[in-house]
């Protein structure tokens, strides 16, 4: 006969194991001796062996007792259905290892492939990384509040790209990010982007750039992510509206009236993208 530590020992499972098997009623408690403590003898062993086999396999201690009383058709049939819970949990810590990966990815924590491969293609160009960052922060709420339009605006930015008028306008912001908000290189800088948008628009007939339907509260949420993340751009921002644009996620002519007065340029007519 055994003591409760020797059953532990030869089963092995721990003392408090053996009791919360009991309290749970998986283990019929044996009598005390007259010593008063209980003893155990071999099919006890066995039966605490088969309860732990159980439970380490994820088996619920609930369905235990039933499983350890069931007849072979049963017990196979309650093993399939148990093996295929714990394949379908084995699925889902997968995908939750994914998003945990994630987290040391970056871009890609909250974004779909095919959005990280477009800021990838901005940081291929030269495009300076606050920018891409402000890119990163506006798609991810648009990716959550309207999922269904992501491959058309997707589809829009990459024709865009391919236009070097939009990607001169990319490398002028970022030049813009350098320079001062009294550095008269930035008035110079607006002067050349308004042009560039305003020829932009002029060919597409209309009063904005970029022709995606977003709702005003989103473009005012992507609007204000953008400047907490490139502060410097405010200025430009600024300079922009005084020269009939407004905005950054939607860029959208206000006026058409005269430009106010500027400082005599600095430096030689250029495009924004020249690197000067």
């Amino acid at each position: 006969m055994l003591t409760i530590g020797e059953l532990a020992s030869y089963a092995g499972v721990t003392v408090r194991a053996v009791r919360h098997y009991h309290a749970k009623g998986l283990l019929p408690e044996p009598e005390r001796d007259h010593s008063g403590y209980r003893r155990y003898d071999a099919a006890a062993v066995v039966e605490l062996i088969r309860i732990r086999t159980l439970a380490q396999a994820g088996v619920p201690l609930a369905r235990v007792q039933e499983l350890l009383r069931a007849d072979e058709e049963e017990f196979g049939a309650a093993i399939a259905d148990v093996d295929e819970r714990l394949r379908a949990e084995i699925r889902d810590r997968q995908r939750h290892r994914e998003r945990i990966a994630r987290l040391a990815a970056g871009d890609s924590l909250a974004l779909p492939p095919e959005v990280t491969e477009y800021l990838d293609r901005l940081r291929a160009l030269g495009v300076d990384e606050r920018i891409v960052r402000a890119e990163r922060d506006g798609w991810i709420p648009l990716v959550a509040h309207s999922p269904q339009q992501v491959p058309a605006w997707l589809a829009r930015k990459r024709e865009q790209l391919a236009d070097p008028r939009f990607t001169d306008f990319y490398l002028g912001l970022s030049r813009a990010l350098n320079r001062a908000d009294d550095d008269p290189r930035l008035v110079d800088l607006a002067d050349e982007l308004a042009d560039r948008l305003t020829r932009i628009a002029d060919e597409q007939g209309g009063d904005y750039v970029d022709d995606t339907d977003l709702p005003p509260p989103l473009v005012r949420l992507m609007d204000d992510l953008a400047f907490r993340t490139v502060p410097p751009a405010r200025r430009l921002i600024e300079l922009l509206e005084e020269r009939g644009w407004r905005g950054w996620t939607k860029l959208e002519r206000v006026h058409a009236g005269p430009r106010p007065p500027t400082s005599p340029p600095t430096t030689p007519a250029h495009a924004p993208g020249d690197g000067s």
